[in-house]
């Protein structure tokens, strides 16, 4: 959520009244993340949040957005975008698709114990069964065919030990999407980028996922994945709290049994999850977009996430 595009009072003066938000009081910026351009809007109807999208598409974007109405209508917590007076979500803003969806309460939980980890286990569970009957099918943008289009572009800027660790993760990803246990995952919608700070909490009871922009369709042990390898960590160390690990698995399971093939494919799978934002913050870091509040993310985190689910086996799945 950084800012790429400005947009003034004077601009949301002009456009809002397209929807029933009544008028715009004040505006601003966003400065978390590093994709889109997102703001705080204060209406006549409440506070909300504008999203101009940098690198998505009107295509593209339909998904992203219809997801989020279908995952609320189904008892998910998500923020729940507004149409405008032709029923339109996306709408151009400064020539860009842009969108309005409504603010969800609380504040993210920075410092998670088992008890948050289990809310959001049983959650993302619940989203992923709750996605199986969406129409729309779109793939994971930053999956396999991203990683392997992306490696060459950015070796030249690491040195011989960590271009030798990318080139045989890779080589490792690779290999195992070709067998017949990855292809029998599950997979649906998800979410692909649930962070600490892409979940509200008030208190301990959690409140929404959000930041579904980096969603598609993948298989959902990869969201599981992806999940566990921050929440469930030492920030400093990248090691595993197994307390949490096993609350978050454990609610998952509850809601969503994992299935044998999932059990077998857990640890690469936890590898895949640390490579994808490995290679996304290495990417970001030498090759930056311009933004007015952008600060590109440490791409070291994740090579030592991903050292370690190498070196170490993580816990099992519950059974």
């Amino acid at each position: 959520m950084a800012v790429f595009t400005s947009v003034t009072l004077q601009d949301l003066t002009d456009w809002m009244p397209q929807f029933p938000l009544g008028k715009a009081h004040a505006i601003r910026g966003i400065a978390s993340g590093i994709e889109n351009s997102n703001f705080f809007i204060d209406t006549d109807q409440g506070e909300y949040v504008l999203t101009i999208f940098e690198n998505l598409n009107f295509e593209q974007l339909p998904f992203y957005l219809k997801l989020m109405r279908h995952l609320a209508d189904r008892g998910v917590l998500v923020p729940a975008p507004i149409a405008n007076d032709r029923g339109d979500l996306c709408v151009a803003l400064h020539g860009k698709p842009s969108a309005i969806v409504s603010k969800l309460h609380g504040s993210s939980q920075m410092a998670p114990q088992a008890v948050h980890c289990a809310e959001v286990g049983a959650m993302l569970a619940r989203m992923h069964l709750a996605g199986l009957d969406f129409d729309i099918v779109q793939p994971n943008l930053r999956s396999l065919p991203w990683w392997q289009e992306t490696v060459p572009k950015v070796l030249q800027f690491l040195d011989e030990d960590k271009r030798q660790l990318m080139q045989e993760e890779i080589r490792f990803q690779s290999a195992f999407a070709e067998t017949a246990v990855y292809r029998q995952l599950q997979n649906g919608p998800v979410h692909a980028d649930l962070f600490r700070n892409n979940v509200m909490f008030d208190g301990d009871k959690l409140t929404g996922f959000f930041d579904f922009y980096f969603a598609g369709c993948d298989t959902w042990l990869f969201d599981v994945a992806v999940t566990i390898n921050d929440w469930c960590i030492d920030l400093d160390t990248g090691v595993l709290d197994l307390a949490r690990v096993e609350a978050m698995l454990q609610a998952y399971h509850s809601v969503r049994p994992f299935t044998e093939n999932e059990q077998e494919a857990w640890q690469a799978m936890l590898r895949a999850a640390a490579f994808r934002f490995w290679l996304s913050r290495v990417f970001d870091y030498y090759k930056p977009r311009d933004a007015e509040m952008l600060t590109p993310h440490d791409p070291t985190h994740f090579e030592r996430i991903l050292r370690l689910r190498i070196a170490e086996p993580a816990p099992k799945l519950p059974r």
